[in-house]
C-alpha cells in the first residue's frame, strides 16, 4: 500500500517529518519498506513559454521552436536565451506557456532527453504533453500552462507534484489498512488524533427518472456475491482527469488514463473498496432495462479481459453478465473488453459490490491475474460501504466528469452482516500485557479504531467492533490492538513464570549439535535446502523409491517444481554443487541435516525421518606453490564417515560395497553401505557421471548420506576406558596374497581376531598386482601389525608364536599364502 504523504495529510494532522510517521507504523505492527519521493522524475523540466513558431524546413508536421526557460539556458552574455526545440504537436502557438523537457532529464517510462537532430534541425530538448510527464493519458497535443504561469521554474515546484510515498507492507489480516481512509483510522489510532475526512457530495440528482427503471440486478449466486450495489451515471465526457485526481492516482502507484478510470481508481484507494465503471450503451437492453445478473461461470466459457487476453473459465468463478448470458466482467479481477469505457462512452453503470474473499483468491492465481481489485477483495472487502462508496463515486463523476447522477440506487443485499460484539476484561488485557495499562487508555485506542465501547457486566467492557475489522474476532484479538499500540517496548522484561522447570537441551539436540561440529571440523560447511523437491528428482538422480515410502504431495505447490516433500536429502546438495559451480566455485564441501518425509498408504500422516548427508566436489583447497591440485575422491568422503562414527563412539562400525539397483546413482566400485552391526547406517561414494551429467556438474562428486536417527541410536555417551601401556611395542609387516574377491575388510576382520589380544593395531599399506609375480586374478596386500602387552615387553619367542598362528589361521580362512 503506497501512502502519500500530503493526501493523508487531507485526512489527519500528521507529524511533520515523514521518517517519524514511518517509525510508528513500524512500531505498531505495519512495516514501512520505503520512503519515495515523488516528482524526482521531473528533474530538469521546466515551465516555459513559446517565443516564435516556424515551420520546419523538410516536414510539412513539424515546427521549429523558440523556447525561453528562463535562466536554465544562459547565451554568451550570460543572460537568458531561448532554446532550440524542434515540436511535432500541432495545439500551441507563440507565446503560451508549455512545459519543457531539457537534455539530461528523464521522464515517466524511462524516456531520456538528448540533444538531437530532427531532418537536419538541431533540438535541445522536448516540449511536453500530460501523457509524457505521466500526468494522464491526454497525448492531443503538448500541455498548455495557464497565461499567468511562470516561466523557467522547476516543474515539479509549479506543479505542486513533489510528495512523499511510505510503501507499506500490510498484512493480509489488515484489509482495512489497503486504503487512505485506513491508514488515516490507523495514524489516529497511534497518535491519539481525530481525522477530518471530507467526502465529496452529490449535488444534484434527476429525478426525472430512476435507477430501477433503467437496470436490473439479480445476483444468482449469493455464495459467491454478498452484496451487489449500482448507480447510473449521465452524460459523462470522456476527457483528461483534474491535476489533483491525477496526482493522487499516481502518488498511489497507478498511471492516470482518463477522468471515469481514476476516478474508480480513486475511490478505491480511498475507501478501499473496489469498483467497476460499465458502459451502459454496451449492454443490452431488453424491454427497455438493462439485465444484470451476477452468477457462476460456466465450465470452459471464455472472456476477453481488458488486458486483450482471452481467458477460459471454470465453474467456481464468478462473473457479472449481460442478461444472464453474456460475461462483460470476471467480478472482482477484472473487466471485459465488451463493456470498456472508451472516448464514445455516454453513461456509466457503476458497480460497488463485495465477492467471496476465497473465490476471488483463487480465481486470480488459477488465471495469474492479480489486479489492485483482487488484492482487495481476496482480503475481504466491508460489504456494509458499498452504498456509501458508491455514493463518492457518483459524486465525483458529477464533479469531474461533468455527469448527471440518475436518482436512486439499486442495492441487492441477500447475505448481510453485523458487527461483531466482544467482552474484554481490562484486567485480564494487562495480566498478558505484563503491562499495567488503564482502562481509559484501552476506551479511547478502541474508539480510534472504529470501535464502540461500553460498560459491561463484573468489571468487563463491551466492544462493538466495526465489519471493516475482521481479524477482531475474539478478546485476545482485542488485547493485541491495544498492546501494539501501547507499546511493546514500554512492557518491561520479566522472566516466565515456572516451577520445577530446568531448562537445557535434551540429549537429542545436544547430540545433533556435536554432529554438526564433527562436520565443520571436518571442512564442511552447514547448508540449508528446500523440504519440497520436484516429481522426479528420485528419477534424475537414480535413485529407486526402495524404503523411501510413497511421495507426499503438496496440494497447493507454489510452483511445479516443488509440489511433493523430500525423501532424501542428495538431489538438493547436488542442485546446491551445480549452482556453485556454474557461478566459478568449483571447490564446494557442504552437509546438511533435514527431515525427510515417506509417505504410507492408508496412513493420514507422513513417516518423518532425520537425516544427514554430505558433498565434496573439487579440492580441499586452491592450487599452491607447494600444493598441487587433488581432487577429491571416494576416501575422502569415507573418511569424513569414519571420523564422525568415531566421535560418537559407534561401536562395531563396518563398510560393504554398495551394490544392486538400489545404488545405480553411485559409481561401481566406488561406493559402500555404512554398517554398525548388523544395522545400515547409510551409504558413501563417488556420484555417477550420468547423474552428474543430469545436474550439469563437470567435476566428480563424492556424496554421503545417513539416518540420523539410526546414527544416534547406535552413538555411546562414553567410550569404554583403556589404559595406555607403558611398554614397547613390536611392529611386524605381512604380505598375504589373496584372490581379488577377497576385501580389505575380511582380512582386517581375520587378522584382528586371530591377533587376539596382543594386536593392538592393523594397518594395510600397500596392494600389489602382478600377473608373473602374483598370479593371474590375485593381488598382494601387505599389513603393518603392532602386538604389545600391558605387563610386560614382549620377546621375540612370545611374537613369533603369536605371529605364527595368526598367519596360519587367516590364510587358511581366506584361501591365501605368505608373500615371500
Amino acid at each position: 500500500m503506497r501512502v502519500s504523504y500530503s493526501w493523508l495529510k487531507d485526512l489527519i494532522d500528521v507529524p511533520e517529518s515523514p521518517d517519524e510517521l514511518a517509525r510508528e507504523y513500524i512500531r505498531t505492527g505495519t512495516e514501512v519498506e520505503a520512503i519515495e519521493t515523488v516528482g524526482d522524475a521531473f528533474e530538469n523540466v521546466v515551465t516555459a513559454q513559446v517565443v516564435s513558431k516556424e515551420p520546419h524546413p523538410d516536414s510539412d508536421h513539424m515546427w521549429v521552436t523558440m523556447v525561453d526557460v528562463g535562466s536554465y539556458n544562459l547565451g554568451e552574455d550570460g543572460e537568458p536565451a531561448p532554446l532550440q526545440i524542434v515540436c511535432g504537436a500541432q495545439n500551441f502557438e507563440a507565446g503560451d506557456h508549455i512545459v519543457t523537457a531539457l537534455v539530461g532529464a528523464e521522464l515517466p517510462g524511462g524516456i531520456k532527453i538528448k540533444k538531437s537532430k530532427l531532418r537536419g534541425v538541431v533540438s535541445w530538448g522536448m516540449n511536453c504533453s500530460a501523457r509524457e510527464l505521466g500526468l494522464s493519458g491526454d497525448h492531443s497535443g503538448i500541455m498548455i500552462l495557464p497565461k499567468d504561469a511562470p516561466v523557467g521554474v522547476p516543474f515539479a515546484e509549479y506543479h505542486e507534484t513533489a510528495d512523499t510515498v511510505l510503501d507499506c507492507e500490510i498484512t493480509p489480516n489488515r484489509p482495512d489498512c489497503l486504503s487512505m481512509m485506513g491508514m488515516a483510522v490507523e495514524t489516529s489510532a497511534i497518535f491519539d488524533r481525530d481525522t477530518h475526512i471530507e467526502l465529496p457530495q452529490i449535488q444534484r440528482e434527476d429525478e426525472s427518472v430512476h435507477v430501477d427503471d433503467i437496470v436490473e440486478v439479480t445476483i444468482a449466486a449469493p455464495e459467491l456475491c454478498s452484496r451487489y450495489t449500482a448507480r447510473v451515471v449521465r452524460g459523462v465526457k470522456i476527457g483528461p482527469s483534474p491535476d489533483w485526481l491525477a496526482s493522487r492516482v499516481a502518488a498511489a502507484g497507478m498511471r492516470p488514463i482518463n477522468n471515469v478510470v481514476d476516478v474508480t481508481n480513486y475511490v478505491m484507494m480511498l475507501t478501499g473498496q473496489p469498483l467497476h465503471a460499465f458502459d451502459l450503451g454496451k449492454l443490452s437492453e431488453r424491454e427497455g432495462r438493462r439485465h444484470v445478473v451476477v452468477r457462476a461461470a460456466r465450465a470452459g466459457e471464455t472472456i476477453q479481459t481488458l488486458d486483450g487476453q482471452e481467458r477460459t473459465l471454470s465453474a467456481d468463478m464468478c462473473v457479472i453478465t449481460d442478461d444472464g448470458e453474456r460475461p462483460v466482467c470476471l467480478a472482482g479481477v477484472m473487466g471485459s473488453l465488451d463493456s470498456e469505457i472508451d472516448e464514445t462512452t455516454h453513461d456509466v453503470l457503476l458497480e460497488a459490490a463485495c465477492f467471496d474473499a476465497s473465490h476471488i483468491s483463487r480465481t486470480s492465481r488459477n488465471l495469474s491475474l492479480i489486479s489492485e481489485a483482487s488484492i482487495r477483495y481476496e482480503r475481504q472487502v466491508d460489504r456494509t460501504r458499498c452504498p456509501e462508496v458508491s455514493r463518492i463515486a457518483a459524486a465525483l463523476f458529477e464533479q469531474c466528469c461533468g455527469a448527471t447522477v440518475v436518482s436512486g440506487a439499486i442495492d441487492v443485499y441477500p447475505v448481510p452482516v453485523e458487527p461483531r460484539t466482544i467482552a474484554l476484561r481490562p484486567a485480564r488485557a494487562c495480566a498478558i500485557a505484563g503491562a499495567e495499562i488503564s482502562t481509559d487508555f484501552m476506551r479511547a485506542r478502541l474508539a480510534r479504531l472504529g470501535c464502540t465501547v461500553a460498560d459491561g457486566e463484573a468489571d468487563t467492557l463491551t466492544v462493538a467492533v466495526p465489519t471493516n475489522r475482521p481479524d477482531l474476532e475474539r478478546e485476545i484479538d482485542l488485547i493485541e490492538e491495544i498492546v501494539r499500540l501501547w507499546g511493546m517496548d514500554r512492557v518491561p522484561a520479566t522472566i516466565p513464570a515456572a516451577r520445577n522447570h530446568i531448562g537445557g537441551l535434551t540429549h537429542d539436540q545436544r547430540l545433533v549439535r556435536e554432529i554438526g561440529q564433527i562436520m565443520r571440523a571436518c571442512g564442511l560447511n552447514e547448508t540449508l535446502s528446500y523440504a519440497f523437491a520436484a516429481p522426479g528428482d528420485l528419477d534424475r538422480c537414480g535413485m529407486t523409491d526402495e524404503g523411501r515410502g510413497v511421495p507426499v504431495k503438496i496440494m497447493r505447490p507454489l510452483v511445479a517444481e516443488q509440489s511433493e516433500m523430500r525423501r532424501t536429502l542428495l538431489p538438493g546438495l547436488l542442485t546446491s554443487v551445480a549452482y556453485n559451480e556454474a557461478h566459478g566455485q568449483e571447490n564446494v564441501h557442504l552437509y546438511e541435516i533435514g527431515t525427510l518425509f515417506h509417505g504410507r498408504e492408508n496412513a493420514s500422516l507422513p513417516k518423518e525421518r532425520q537425516s544427514i548427508a554430505g558433498v565434496l566436489s573439487g579440492a580441499w583447497g586452491d592450487i599452491t606453490w607447494n600444493q598441487k591440485y587433488r581432487p577429491l575422491r571416494f576416501f575422502d568422503g569415507k573418511g569424513i564417515v569414519e571420523e564422525l562414527l568415531a566421535q560418537l563412539r559407534v561401536e562395531k562400525v563396518r563398510f560393504r560395497p554398495a551394490e544392486g539397483a538400489g545404488y545405480a546413482f553411485l559409481q561401481p566400485g566406488r561406493g559402500a553401505e555404512v554398517l554398525a552391526g548388523g544395522t545400515v547406517l547409510g551409504w558413501v561414494g563417488e556420484i555417477h557421471p550420468e547423474v552428474r551429467e543430469r545436474y550439469d556438474i563437470a567435476l566428480p562428486v563424492v556424496a554421503f548420506e545417513l539416518s540420523l536417527d539410526a546414527l544416534m541410536r547406535a552413538a555411546r555417551d562414553q567410550g569404554a576406558y583403556a589404559g595406555f601401556s607403558t611398554y614397547p611395542a613390536v611392529d611386524v609387516d605381512l604380505a598375504i596374497v589373496v584372490d581379488e574377491s577377497v576385501t580389505y575388510e575380511t582380512l582386517v576382520q581375520r587378522l584382528t581376531s586371530a591377533g587376539g589380544k596382543l594386536l593392538r593395531d592393523v594397518r594395510l599399506f600397500d596392494v600389489y598386482r602382478d600377473d608373473a609375480r602374483v598370479g593371474a586374478g590375485k593381488k598382494s596386500m601387505a599389513f603393518a601389525l603392532t602386538y604389545r602387552a600391558d605387563d610386560h615387553t614382549l620377546t621375540s619367542d612370545e611374537v613369533e608364536r603369536v605371529h605364527g598362528k595368526l598367519v596360519e589361521k587367516v590364510c587358511r580362512a581366506v584361501g591365501g599364502e605368505v608373500r615371500s
